[in-house]
């Protein structure tokens, strides 16, 4: 796919999901969606019988839906199993003030992203060869925002997570349309998490259905309520 056509599937997609990009924002993600089909050829990134359509959508596009919960303000966000950089790279690509790191225990995806971030020229951006339990991320304390996307069920992320409820930052899960289910399973591992905030959207050309779910130490908000009890409330609506 040539930039021409890349840029307009790209920046309409981003507007139908409330972000608006540029034009060297749209460039910098186009050299991104290059450098990944061609290492993709050699590295499992992602599925080789996608289509460039299938792409900018199912991974550029839904990486992009997360900046709506920022509300265009500098942050800093811990991308948990990025994988080929969905969507803590992503982010970085058109937020450059935000602090993204970017933690990838697979060493040829490792590669992919520092390569990816040196043909970016970002800044103040974190490649960590590692998993999130070796605990070896320089000032983990500091990230407002812990993100898992297509890695494990939320179960399973809030307990790989747990410690950052001590630091006060938020866990966001990106999630299909079967989140429920995973919610009504991870019952224990969500005892002391509250969800704080539930974000649904539907990718601008497939209409396949996608859901933020934001998870915060209970203890910390008044507000707080239990994650069973959401469940329930969410199937009565």
């Amino acid at each position: 796919m040539e930039f021409d056509s890349f840029e307009p599937l790209l920046t309409t997609g981003a507007n139908k999901l409330g972000v608006e990009l540029d034009g060297f924002q749209a460039r910098q993600l186009y050299d991104y969606f290059t450098t990944l089909k061609r290492w993709s050829r050699k590295v499992n990134l992602i599925s080789r019988s996608a289509s460039d359509e299938e792409i900018v959508e199912l991974h550029f596009l839904d990486s992009l839906a997360l900046l709506n919960l920022f509300h265009g303000e500098p942050t800093s966000l811990l991308d948990v199993g990025s994988g080929a950089g969905f969507p803590g790279l992503v982010c970085k690509a058109v937020r450059p003030e935000m602090r993204v790191a970017l933690v990838e225990p697979r060493l040829k995806r490792v590669s992919f992203l520092r390569h990816v971030c040196r043909l970016l020229g970002l800044a103040d951006m974190e490649v960590h060869s590692c998993r999130l339990e070796e605990r070896i991320i320089p000032d983990e304390s500091d990230f407002r925002w812990v993100v898992s996307r297509a890695v494990a069920e939320i179960g399973d992320i809030l307990t790989l997570c747990g410690r950052f409820r001590e630091y006060g930052s938020a866990v966001v899960c990106m999630k299909g349309p079967g989140y429920l289910e995973e919610l009504k399973t991870a019952t224990d591992a969500a005892r002391g998490w509250h969800l704080a905030d539930r974000k649904s959207y539907r990718l601008p050309y497939s209409g396949a259905q996608r859901t933020l779910l934001v998870f915060r130490d209970a203890e910390s908000d008044p507000a707080h309520f239990e994650t069973q009890l959401d469940v329930q409330d969410s199937r009565k609506r």
